[in-house]
């Protein structure tokens, strides 16, 4: 997801609260839209359908917020190569480690039939919880869960897997081109991903969570189109006069993702042509709106800043619940209506320990980082 926040820059530059307000709606809607997956024997009839595309918005948020950060700090010569990386590190692995750390504390309570957990030993599962910190993929010989999963203590890891890649590819090379070759790119990165999500396996971009060949593919592609476009927009973005963006982009956002499956089962394409319209269109078109809005009350200005504030802890320490919940429900066959009370608590609950986390662990951890790698300069 986009784990950077908008707020880091406000020294500097001015402030796009309701980005982050929006980045806020996304992650709550992945986690509504991983509650549903208890109930979903598929893609197909998964609810919040489309939920699994807040990480291409995340990954166009996270480019934009790059290349309004640091591409004019290159061109004054004012940044290096390791101080950029330093920098990202200290703002994303904190809570990397976090969410391993979670999902490894709750492994044994989530045993269920989809996944018999009691048969893992502790040794097994200090390794998995090494490796989902260090952020290196799970293999066949690592993968507890019996999933494939990158990060079978928390499976939204994978995303900030990419993630970096994508900083590697912006400080080493996509930084260095110029607006109109980076045009280029972004098309043809377009073009590949629509192919992948019109005519590959699946009918659409839920991928990204495995190393396999369509996981993977899948998941660079999205990662590339995403964070290219997101710097690009960066790059030409001029404002337009927009009352009540915030409240357009985040219904806006939500609808598109609460679409049902488009096609069935028996025309995965027309579903690959939706998930190519949303991401290559009209999430650049939503980010593009928020940054050209501002709030002008203060309820809005608070809501986006708490909502901006929680959005990545909640992304990174929701889904060790979620695997919970599934446990819960298939153990004791529940329907969405008789463990509705548990889904609220688990919503609830999430967004109260992204909160605690943001105050008490990784606001300290990174200023206690920010002191020791960067000489007590504030990493952005």
């Amino acid at each position: 997801m986009n784990e950077t926040s908008l707020s880091a820059f406000k020294d500097t530059k001015p402030h796009y609260h309701i980005l982050d307000g929006l980045r806020g709606v996304a992650a709550l809607t992945v986690v509504c839209f991983h509650l549903f997956e208890a109930y979903a024997t598929s893609h197909i009839d998964q609810r919040i359908n489309h939920g699994y595309l807040a990480v291409d918005f995340f990954f166009i948020l996270s480019g934009f917020v790059v290349g309004y950060a640091y591409d004019d700090r290159w061109k004054k010569g004012g940044l290096t190569s390791w101080e950029f990386i330093k920098r990202r590190f200290i703002r994303l692995h904190p809570m990397v480690v976090m969410g391993a750390l979670i999902g490894a504390a709750m492994f044994y309570t989530q045993d269920c039939s989809v996944w018999d957990v009691s048969k893992v030993t502790f040794g097994a599962l200090l390794v998995a919880t090494l490796l989902n910190a260090l952020l290196i993929p799970a293999t066949p010989g690592t993968e507890i869960r019996g999933l494939t999963e990158m990060y079978p203590l928390n499976g939204p890891s994978w995303s900030l897997f990419f993630e970096y890649i994508g900083n590697l590819l912006y400080v080493f090379l996509i930084r260095r081109l110029p607006t109109v070759a980076l045009s280029v790119l972004v098309g043809l990165a377009a073009c590949a991903l629509a192919a992948f999500a019109i005519w590959g396996p699946l009918g659409d971009l839920c991928v990204g969570f495995a190393l396999d060949g369509t996981n993977f593919t899948g998941g660079f592609l999205r990662l590339v189109f995403a964070f290219s476009a997101g710097l690009l927009l960066s790059r030409v973005f001029k404002p337009v006069k927009v009352r009540g963006a915030f409240w357009i982009g985040g219904v806006a956002f939500v609808a598109l993702a609460a679409v049902p499956r488009v096609g069935g089962s028996e025309h995965l394409w027309m579903n690959g042509i939706y998930d190519s319209l949303c991401v290559i269109v009209l999430f650049p078109l939503i980010v593009f709106l928020g940054a050209s809005g501002q709030t002008t009350d203060r309820t809005t200005t608070r809501v986006c800043r708490f909502l901006g504030d929680i959005s990545y802890p909640l992304y990174m320490v929701h889904y060790p619940f979620i695997y919970l919940y599934y446990a819960w429900v298939k153990n004791e066959q529940l329907t969405f209506a008789q463990s509705l009370p548990g889904a609220a608590a688990l919503v609830a609950g999430s967004v109260l320990l992204a909160w605690l986390c943001l105050k008490l662990y990784d606001v300290p951890v990174r200023r206690w980082l920010t002191k020791r790698m960067l000489g007590g300069r504030k990493a952005r």
